[in-house]
């Protein structure tokens, strides 16, 4: 069994309340994938109680949606977030660390994440 490296990142969740704030607003959605690379994204960034998004690129977004409920997962929650290797795939656990709080939530799963991309200029 390879060994496990486990690392947090941590991330303050960005409230988002108008649509022309939406960061998905433009995009189209492109097919499911289980694993995202890590060394290719930033974030993540908690846009609703339902949605975690990491960047990509200014084109591309990933939009992840937690496997059951996360009753903690809400703006300005911070992640905390267990890598096994340089990928976050689904049934990957995190935690969430409410504001002002010292314990953290308990585990989270990902589902699958969902690129969302600009569409290309004509």
């Amino acid at each position: 069994m390879r060994g496990r490296r486990i690392a947090a990142l941590l991330a303050t969740g960005i409230a988002l309340v108008a649509s022309r704030d939406d960061p998905l607003a433009g995009r189209i959605a492109g097919p499911p994938v289980a694993c995202i690379d890590l060394a290719r994204v930033q974030g993540p960034t908690i846009l609703d109680d339902k949605t975690i998004l990491y960047r990509q690129s200014g084109k591309r977004v990933w939009r992840a949606v937690p496997i059951g409920s996360c009753e903690a997962l809400r703006p300005p929650a911070t992640i905390i977030v267990d890598v096994y290797g340089g990928q976050l795939c689904r049934n990957d656990r995190f935690r969430l660390l409410s504001y002002g709080m010292t314990i953290p939530s308990s585990y989270c799963r990902f589902g699958n994440f969902t690129p969302y991309d600009k569409p290309d200029r004509p």
